[in-house]
């Protein structure tokens, strides 16, 4: 089967270099020549763990392709995934431009019959629009339109591809329907949950999944707050928690608040979805709501350990990606909390392990550093904003004698309070007591 995958960011470059992975002949588009000339080369743009090594062994055996121009390959193609991005707009809504522009371009080109796979994660009934716009500009085209939704973790994408914990296709027909498991059929072999349904229900799947787990992280954030109020140890709540089955441990972690490319914007898309369509959903108007204000309460709280004044004064931050394991900044706690800071008065000197040259196009003034003890240098307190590996076993006596005041303000609970207590630090994390 040959499968051709429009645009390269990170849906569609996982998802080539995975479905390529499987044995199928997949060729990549993107209008951005840069990014295929690197491509071309073995080289992605964006950092995943693992990544770089699928694209180059699959590139070598001449079933992974990349290109910057619409060809006659698509006529040779029996399905066609659309993977462009769809950025929110001022009013909340995806902007659809790119899906619907891929669309229009592919319509031409479409020769035996062939299924359009909305790969983006894309409002409902996007899938109904593209099948309109594909008609109009091919008359005599046989095709389908399928919805598609992924479910990757950055940092975790290759993993979640290859072993997922189901797969979601939404298709009006049996044709369609036996195309997508074709597509599919490596996943069987594992006993991968396939759900087949509607394009409009596997649409609703993707926000409706995103949009629940964001409330559990804003949920788990609240219960943190209350715990710094009454003196409780959210890491004790979430755990007993999460040992109900009916809850599950997964995203109660207590932190600076939700980011990354898809949380915020799947739930604005949502919740504009839910207004236009007279639906409403307030729980996820709040979990928006929450969220950004949270960003800024931690911008106060890190003011707030350093005597209440950052005039003048130098903050290390380690951490400045959403997550760890990518290099994604989209919508990242940082970019909110260290203009605070900065606004404030305070100096930055910053420090990520993948994520510093991504940052550098969204935060000015700071002092970028190598490693992390370089940015303690002269520093009155040390911030982690994200949960890399390598912060959790730093030297803890280096720390404190590189920094001016013994002040470490943990957002995202890496140490344990009374080791840090022991070791002569003020310490400050999320939903448990400061010491």
């Amino acid at each position: 089967m040959k499968i051709t995958v429009i645009g390269t960011g990170y849906v569609g470059l996982v998802s080539g270099a995975c479905f390529s992975e499987f044995g199928f002949e997949v060729t990549c588009i993107d209008k951005d020549k840069k990014k295929i000339d690197a491509l071309n080369k073995g080289n992605p743009l964006i950092y995943e763990p693992g990544l770089e090594s699928l694209v180059k062994k699959n590139m070598k055996t001449g079933r992974l392709k990349f290109q910057n121009s619409f060809t006659d390959n698509i006529k040779k193609s029996q399905i066609i995934l659309i993977a462009v991005g769809t950025p929110t707009q001022r009013n909340g809504h995806a902007n659809l431009e790119h899906v619907f522009d891929a669309a229009k371009q592919v319509a031409p080109l479409l020769s035996g019959y062939t299924v359009v796979v909305n790969k983006s994660t894309v409002p409902v009934g996007t899938a109904k629009r593209v099948f309109s716009i594909l008609k109009k500009n091919q008359r005599n085209a046989d095709f389908d339109v399928a919805s598609n939704p992924e479910f990757l973790r950055e940092g975790s994408a290759i993993e979640d591809f290859m072993r997922p914990n189901r797969v979601v296709i939404g298709v009006d027909s049996l044709k369609a329907k036996r195309i997508m498991k074709e597509l599919y059929r490596p996943l069987f072999l594992i006993e991968t949950p396939i759900i087949f349904t509607s394009p409009q229900t596997a649409e609703l799947i993707k926000y409706a999944s995103n949009a629940f787990l964001a409330t559990k992280i804003t949920f788990i954030n609240q219960i943190a707050d209350l715990c710094e109020k009454s003196g409780a140890d959210v890491h004790d709540v979430a755990k007993s928690m999460g040992l109900d089955k009916r809850i599950g441990d997964k995203f109660l972690h207590p932190g600076p608040g939700f980011g990354g490319s898809c949380f915020p914007k799947d739930n604005l898309e949502l919740a504009a979805t839910a207004r236009a369509l007279g639906s409403p959903i307030g729980l996820i108007e709040e979990v928006i709501s929450f969220n950004k204000s949270r960003k800024k309460k931690m911008a106060r709280k890190i003011i707030l350990a350093c005597g209440n004044n950052v005039k003048g004064k130098k903050i290390a931050i380690l951490g400045l990606t959403f997550k760890p394991n990518t290099d994604d900044m989209r919508d990242s706690p940082s970019l909110d909390i260290i203009p605070a800071l900065q606004k404030a008065g305070a100096k930055i000197q910053a420090y990520d392990p993948e994520g510093m040259d991504q940052a550098k196009g969204y935060l000015r003034g700071i002092k970028w550093c190598n490693n992390p003890y370089e940015a303690l240098d002269g520093a009155e307190a040390l911030v982690f904003l994200t949960e890399w590996n390598q912060f959790r076993a730093l030297d803890l006596k280096r720390i404190k004698k590189t920094l001016k005041k013994p002040t470490i303000i943990d957002l995202r609970n890496i140490y344990v309070p009374e080791q840090m207590k022991k070791m002569g630090f003020k310490y400050i994390s999320i939903g448990r007591e400061a010491v």
